[in-house]
């Protein structure tokens, strides 16, 4: 069942002892870290195992893992008056849409972008 937990994986720096921290955001303080992104993972699914087993010792539901049909792919966002006037300004001197500039931005501050074009 676990195997289908999305599993978010990050270099930890030097200050914290180096290696990987592996988290699930499903699971609230499910986590596993390792010197090498292997180890974080093999880690992080025996932490899986025993924050699903406590869950149901406890008596608590365990959350079902989010999958894209989760999400509709449309949100509010509230933004200052200024930057929304910015986007609007980008996005007319890069002649597409408002959307497409914010779908844009947001995928390359993610790191979602390749040579311009965002990644499916």
């Amino acid at each position: 069942m676990h195997q289908k937990y999305g599993i978010v994986l990050k270099p930890m720096g030097s200050e914290d002892g180096g290696g990987w921290v592996a988290t699930v955001p499903d699971l609230p303080g499910c986590m596993g870290d390792g010197e090498t992104q292997e180890e974080a993972l093999r880690d992080v699914e025996s932490a899986i195992e025993a924050w699903i087993q406590h869950a149901k010792d406890l008596g608590r539901e365990i959350p079902k893992p989010k999958g894209l049909e989760d999400y509709s792919g449309k949100f509010t966002l509230r933004l200052p008056k200024m930057l929304h006037q910015e986007l609007e300004q980008r996005s007319k001197q890069d002649n597409v849409s408002l959307n497409q500039t914010a779908v844009y931005l947001l995928a390359y501050a993610l790191g979602k972008t390749d040579q311009g074009k965002v990644k499916n």
